[in-house]
C-alpha cells in the first residue's frame, strides 16, 4: 500500500502554527514512508475563503520547503460530486431532509446506521439501565430519540440522540411494567416517517449499549458510546455540503490512506467512520496530534504572542529553525538531539513517537533554535540578512558599512533573530534618550537612538562606587593613544587596583555605561568596534548624570 496523506487547510486567514505543524507532520510521514503528500484546499466557505489567503498558504508552504505531490485539489470544484453523494444517501435512506411544520426543505442529516452488525468499528458493551424523568414524554421519530434524564436534584435534563444508540430498547413505566420494545420493524417505520412513538409517564429504559471503537495511530484505542451521538448535518438548507461530507468524499476521491490531524477532530472521526461505513468504503487510518498550548495549558493563540507563521517570518525566524522546532513540538526522535536538518528528521520520523499529550509552545526554545541556525550561516549570508533588516528598519546608511560588517561578525553567534539588529545601534550612534532627560527607559527607540536597560541603570549605574570606577576607566581610556585590546584590558585592571575593587568587577559597569546593556558580546571587542572617542564620550556622560 502506498501511503497517501493530505494537508487540508481552510484558507480563511493567516496560517496558524498549529495548522502548519499538521502539514509538517503529514509531510514527514509521507517522506519517511516513501508515500504521497497531497494538498487539498478546503475553500467551500465562499465568504471567507479568499485568493489572498490561498496565496499566503502557498507562500508559507514554499518558505518552509513543504513540497506536495500532484496538483492542488480545490474542494469547491467538487461540490457537484458532494451533492450527488448526498442525494445517493437520501435515496438509500441513509440520510434525510429535516423539516418542521409545513416546510418542504431543510438541512440534510446523515443518519447513524442502525444495522451495524458488520461494522468493524462498532462493538457491544452490555446492557444499560437508565432512569428517565416521568414528567417528560419519551419520543422517537425520524430525527432520533428524545427524553429527559434526571439531575441529582431530581429535575429533568432534556436529551436527544440517534436511535442507533438504543439497540434492543425497552421502556418501563413507574410500576416496572414494560410498555414498549423497539423492533426492527419499528425502526424501519420510524426512519420512513411512517411512525412516531410517544410514551408518557415512563421511568426507566433498558437497552444494549454499542460503542464506536478504533485504534488511533497516536492516541491508541479510542471509543465513544453510540448513545451519546446525534445524527449529523451534511448539507445546509440551501443544499450546500458542509465540512463532514465534503471531507469524507474528498478523502475517498483522493485515495487518502492516513489522516493525521489535530486532536480537536477526534469527535469528528467517530462520525466520519460511520460515513465511510454507510458509503461502503474502508476508512483511512487516523492519528490525532496533540494540541499546541500555552503555559496555562490552553490552546495557543495570538493573545499568547506571535501565533501565525507570517509573524515569525517577519521577526526573522529562519525557515529551517521554524521547521525544526515545530517538528519537535509533540514528537521526539528518541534521543536528546534537537537540531536536525530535514533529511535527518525524515529518517527518524515515526508516528509511534508522536506524543499524545499537549505540546507547550515555548518562544525561548524557538529563539534558541533559531540562534543555532543563525550561527551556522556563512559570514556573508548573515551580513546580507542583517544589512537588509537594518535598511528596512530605516536607520542604516552606507557610511556605517565597514563598522556594520565588524559588528555583524561579532554578534552573529549572539543573534537569536535577525530583527535584533535594531539592538545594535549602540555600536554606531551616541544619541540616547538617557542623555537628554534621564528617562531612557520610557523613551521610544527610533531613528539613531539607542536606549539604556532600566534594570541595568538601576542596578549598576546608580551605585556610587561603580560611577567612580567608570570615571577612572574613562580617564585612562582618554590618555591611551592606541585603543587596542591590550590597552583596554590594562586600563580597566589598573582602575580596579587603584580603587581597591576586585578584578573583573568593573567590566559590567563599563559595559552598561557604553552599551546600555548588562550583557552582550566580548566587552573588549565591543569597545574596539565602538571606538575610543565614542566610548569615552558615553562614559563621561554617564559620570556627569550619576555622579551626584
Amino acid at each position: 500500500m502506498t501511503v497517501k496523506v493530505r494537508f487540508a487547510p481552510s484558507p480563511t486567514g493567516k496560517i496558524h502554527i498549529g495548522n502548519i505543524r499538521t502539514a509538517i507532520f503529514n509531510w514527514l510521514f509521507a517522506r519517511h514512508t516513501g508515500g504521497k503528500f497531497l494538498l487539498r484546499v478546503e475553500d467551500t466557505d465562499k465568504e471567507r475563503s479568499t485568493q489572498e489567503a490561498i496565496d499566503r498558504l502557498f507562500e508559507c508552504m514554499k518558505w518552509l520547503g513543504l513540497d506536495y505531490d500532484g496538483e492542488v485539489y480545490y474542494q469547491s470544484r467538487h461540490e457537484k460530486e458532494h451533492q450527488r453523494t448526498i442525494e445517493k444517501l437520501i435515496t438509500e435512506e441513509k440520510a434525510y431532509v429535516r423539516t418542521e411544520g409545513n416546510e418542504t426543505s431543510g438541512p440534510v442529516l446523515f443518519r447513524i446506521p442502525f444495522n451495524l452488525n458488520n461494522c468493524e468499528y462498532v462493538q457491544l458493551r452490555g446492557t444499560v439501565e437508565q432512569k428517565i424523568h416521568p414528567e417528560i414524554p419519551l419520543e422517537m421519530d425520524y430525527t432520533g430519540i428524545k427524553f429527559a434524564q434526571i439531575s441529582r436534584k431530581g429535575k429533568p435534563i432534556e436529551f436527544s440522540g440517534c436511535i442507533a444508540g438504543f439497540k434492543d430498547l425497552e421502556v418501563y413505566d413507574s410500576a416496572g411494567q414494560k410498555v414498549y420494545a423497539l423492533t426492527d420493524s419499528d425502526v424501519s417505520c420510524i426512519f420512513n416517517r411512517a411512525k412516531t412513538v410517544r410514551l408518557e409517564k415512563c421511568s426507566k429504559i433498558v437497552y444494549t449499549r454499542r460503542e464506536i471503537i478504533y485504534k488511533d495511530l497516536i492516541k491508541g484505542k479510542l471509543s465513544k458510546p453510540l448513545d451519546s451521538i446525534k445524527d449529523l448535518v451534511i448539507a445546509r438548507s440551501d443544499g450546500s455540503p458542509v465540512f463532514h461530507i465534503a471531507n469524507v468524499c474528498d478523502d475517498i476521491e483522493q485515495g487518502v490512506t492516513h489522516i493525521i490531524r489535530g486532536d480537536d477532530h477526534v469527535e469528528n472521526t467517530y462520525r466520519h467512520l460511520m460515513l465511510f461505513y454507510a458509503m461502503d468504503y474502508n476508512s483511512p487510518y487516523y492519528g490525532h496530534m496533540p494540541m499546541i498550548v500555552n503555559k496555562q495549558g490552553k490552546p495557543y493563540s495570538k493573545r499568547d504572542g506571535d501565533a501565525f507563521v507570517g509573524d515569525f517570518r517577519i521577526r526573522g525566524i529562519m525557515p529551517e529553525a521554524m521547521f525544526n522546532y515545530l517538528s519537535l513540538l509533540g514528537w521526539a526522535p528518541g534521543d536528546d538531539k534537537e537540531k536536525m536538518d530535514k533529511n535527518e528528521i525524515v529518517s527518524k520520523f515515526t508516528l509511534d513517537r508522536v506524543k499524545s499529550s499537549s505540546a507547550q509552545f515555548d518562544i525561548n526554545k524557538l529563539l534558541n533554535m533559531n540562534a543555532l541556525y543563525m550561527s551556522d550561516l556563512d559570514k556573508e549570508t548573515f551580513l546580507k540578512l542583517a544589512l537588509e533588516k537594518a535598511v528596512s528598519q530605516g536607520w542604516f546608511d552606507e557610511a556605517l558599512k565597514d563598522k556594520f560588517r565588524k559588528a555583524a561578525e561579532l554578534m552573529q553567534g549572539r543573534t537569536k533573530q535577525i530583527s535584533m539588529v535594531s539592538d545594535w545601534k549602540y555600536f554606531f550612534f551616541n544619541d540616547s534618550p538617557l542623555f537628554h532627560d534621564n528617562q531612557g527607559d520610557e523613551a521610544a527607540v527610533e531613528d539613531k537612538l539607542y536606549t539604556y536597560d532600566p534594570k541595568a541603570v538601576k542596578k549598576i549605574l546608580k551605585k556610587t562606587f561603580n560611577i567612580s570606577g567608570i570615571k577612572c576607566v574613562a580617564d585612562k581610556f582618554r590618555k591611551t593613544d592606541v585603543f587596542t585590546a591590550e590597552n583596554i584590558e590594562r586600563c580597566i585592571r589598573e582602575a580596579e587596583s587603584e580603587l581597591d575593587i576586585p578584578e573583573g568587577k568593573l567590566n559590567q559597569p563599563v559595559r552598561v555605561s557604553v552599551t546600555g546593556k548588562s550583557g552582550g558580546a566580548d566587552l573588549i571587542e565591543t569597545l574596539i568596534i565602538i571606538g575610543k572617542e565614542n566610548t569615552v564620550f558615553r562614559m563621561e556622560k554617564i559620570v556627569k548624570l550619576f555622579k551626584d
